[in-house]
């Protein structure tokens, strides 16, 4: 995994080609649930429009389980997939663009409409502020009980997140850390090599 940008907020922005209104509106999103959600309350925003056409990447870049797209009605291959295929080139994640097309009489063609959905696309991927992901790591820590106050201590240092604890002959965490080989080295250093630490796949 390797950093990435995503947006920071959502970003709204119009285009007229031959009286057809293309109203593009980009946003995070975490997972595709929450895509999807998005996709609908844009379509109860704008009921009368024509089409609702969408790409998305609803997770890292690299992860293709959560891509997606929909020409919505409009030709095959002219709107979901030129939407993608900008949104892959500008290696954004956890992202969704919707593009509400008011039909203005006059057709564009297939290959207008590729043009014009990869324009409306880039323009408002042009006008969102992004912040920056940066990938963490599922671990799992185990040690006697004294070292518990120890193991918490450097978790909370380095902003680990999902922390859960199992109780048995040993004191047992999971974590996602966003530097393993940081707390690798901290916890080697509190418990003089007897704490166990991995870094699960």
């Amino acid at each position: 995994m390797s950093i990435y940008h995503k947006p920071a907020g959502e970003a709204r922005t119009e285009l007229e080609i031959k009286r057809s209104r293309f109203i593009s509106i980009a946003a995070p999103v975490s997972d595709t649930a929450e895509c999807q959600a998005f996709i609908q309350s844009v379509k109860d925003e704008f009921p009368d429009a024509r089409h609702h056409c969408t790409a998305f990447i609803a997770g890292a870049p690299n992860n293709s389980q959560c891509y997606g797209m929909s020409d919505d009605g409009e030709p095959s291959g002219t709107a979901g997939k030129p939407m993608f295929n900008v949104l892959m080139h500008s290696g954004l994640g956890e992202i969704v663009v919707v593009i509400v097309r008011y039909f203005g009489g006059i057709k564009l063609g297939t290959g207008g409409l590729v043009k014009a959905y990869s324009q409306a696309t880039q323009m408002v991927l042009d006008a969102l502020d992004t912040e920056e992901v940066r990938p963490h790591y599922a671990v799992e820590i185990e040690a006697d009980y004294a070292f518990e106050s120890d193991i918490r201590h450097w978790l909370k240092e380095l902003s680990a997140r999902k922390v859960d604890c199992q109780y048995s002959q040993f004191v047992s965490l999971t974590a996602e850390v966003e530097e393993p080989d940081l707390l690798a080295e901290r916890l080697q250093q509190s418990g003089q090599g007897r704490i166990r630490f991995k870094v699960l796949d």
